[in-house]
């Protein structure tokens, strides 16, 4: 089974994923799409790290987390943490003419990668964290839209393929779905 669980920035999504991921049994593997890029980044992962359990262990991918779900074996479930930063650290590693491009180019490239990781995860005791980016306003860059515009079709084809969607509103987990 697969389960979304979306959310603002720090809502409470993390946790409340671990929690449900808990729930799978005691082997989890915890796949890191986050990358520490600044200290800040190094202070969130590290966060994560002290809550995790210390019997779960971690694959770090953070630009094709499919691969490393297809590589694990034998797991009680898998918890992808998170979505967005993998939408994010894929737009940053484009080249440079193509960051801000106009056009979907990037937009399908994610929607086809996403398939790729929920058919890696079908039959499996799953769950996906990722952001809500559908919330706020417009980016009034060209870049930031092109993120907006990735990450919310792969929130779709997430929740399409998820037997249950949570959102966490504020530490309060509200089942959307399922």
């Amino acid at each position: 089974m697969i389960r979304l669980v979306t959310g603002g920035v720090r809502s409470g999504k993390s946790r409340f994923a671990e929690a449900l991921a808990s729930k799978c049994g005691e082997r989890i593997l915890y796949v890191a799409t986050g990358f520490p890029g600044d200290g800040e980044m190094e202070r969130r992962i590290a966060r994560h790290r002290e809550r995790r359990p210390a019997a779960w262990e971690l694959a770090e991918a953070p630009k094709d987390p499919a691969d490393a779900v297809k590589e694990a074996q034998g797991w009680d479930g898998i918890l992808v943490d998170c979505l967005s930063a993998w939408v994010a650290n894929r737009l940053m590693a484009l080249p440079e003419g193509r960051i801000g491009e106009p056009g979907d180019a990037f937009e399908r490239e994610m929607e086809r990668e996403t398939i790729r990781l929920l058919d890696a995860l079908e039959g499996r005791e799953a769950v996906l964290v990722t952001s809500e980016a559908g919330l706020g306003g417009v980016s009034m860059n060209r870049m930031g839209r092109q993120f907006q515009d990735a990450l919310g079709t792969v929130n779709q084809r997430a929740a399409e393929r998820a037997e249950e969607v949570w959102m966490v509103v504020s530490g309060v987990p509200w089942r959307v779905k399922g």
